[in-house]
């Protein structure tokens, strides 16, 4: 069983270390946001339809089984939601850099403790109203040094909290259904949102040859790699591990994503002193805040 856990947890690293390299990945594709995330999703979904056929998943559209159509409509609009997530994420990349956007999406968690007590049964605690007011003063104090980079904080930002709201939609369902069908229908939403989209753009936004062969194989990885295979495996490796371990592992995805784009893009990824004390003093709060929800929770 400590083999099985330990095996895991290396599995989770690797499945953690990946997310991080997506970040990379979208300042290596040449093309815009909305066609690099729709490229993204459309070839998600063909490899995911692939993978449920192989392991004989159905559907549950039709005959015994079938999903309630509430619920098919719940995984319609959380891919809606991760769609705009991924704009935005990528769309933050293009306007700032690699650093800057991990930096803001680490405030995913702490949206994530802000929206649980509206959306859901638990209770707001008191000490977060602290942790809150910190991670302002440092989201200040990066906003104040970073001048040129505010549109893509923003929209760092915005994306943080979409990722949020989609992770608070989606923790019931990955009980009670397969991650493959849930991802299958939340990437195909997200597909259909974005190709209204091309109504409004230039025909060409999308094209194959829009894409040079760099981008092709930098999508493939993206897809298939950090997409299709690191969703299902994570929800396969948070059965066997527990949330605490889950939490803190997470949270190093900005630290893996930009030693790897610092690695990797070099000096457009560096940044000043005072920009990583700020994004160490928000990812030092949001870690305080998972082991201190932990060690209440015991008592």
């Amino acid at each position: 069983m400590r083999d099985d856990k330990l095996l895991n947890y290396l599995h989770l690293h690797l499945i953690v270390f990946i997310w991080g390299f997506t970040a990379v990945l979208g300042a290596l594709i040449s093309i815009d946001s909305i066609p690099l995330v729709w490229w993204r999703m459309s070839i998600a979904v063909a490899l995911i339809f692939i993978y449920m056929k192989w392991k004989k998943i159905p559907l549950q559209l039709v005959g015994k089984g079938a999903l309630p159509r509430k619920r098919i409509l719940g995984f319609l609009l959380a891919g809606v939601v991760i769609a705009l997530h991924w704009v935005t994420f990528f769309g933050a990349i293009k306007e700032s850099n690699v650093s800057v956007t991990l930096a803001m999406l680490s405030m995913g968690a702490f949206f994530t403790a802000l929206l649980e007590p509206i959306f859901t049964s638990k209770k707001f605690v008191w000490y977060e109203l602290i942790f809150g007011a910190v991670i302002i003063g440092a989201l200040y104090y990066i906003f104040q040094i970073e001048t040129e980079y505010v549109t893509g904080m923003i929209l760092g930002l915005i994306s943080a909290f979409l990722s949020a709201v989609f992770s608070i939609m989606n923790v019931k369902w990955a009980k009670d259904h397969p991650p493959s069908l849930i991802s299958f229908y939340e990437l195909s939403s997200g597909v259909v949102l974005l190709s209204t989209f091309f109504i409004f753009l230039p025909v060409d936004f999308v094209l194959p040859t829009a894409l040079t062969q760099m981008d092709w194989l930098w999508l493939g990885i993206l897809a298939s790699v950090c997409t299709a295979y690191a969703f299902i495996a994570s929800v396969k490796v948070m059965k066997v591990l527990s949330a605490y371990t889950v939490m803190l592992t997470t949270n190093l995805e900005p630290v893996y994503g930009i030693f790897l784009a610092y690695l990797i893009l070099g000096d457009s990824e560096e940044m000043t002193p005072q920009f990583y004390i700020g994004a160490l003093v928000i990812l030092a709060v949001i870690i305080s805040n998972g082991i201190l929800k932990t060690r209440l929770a015991k008592k």
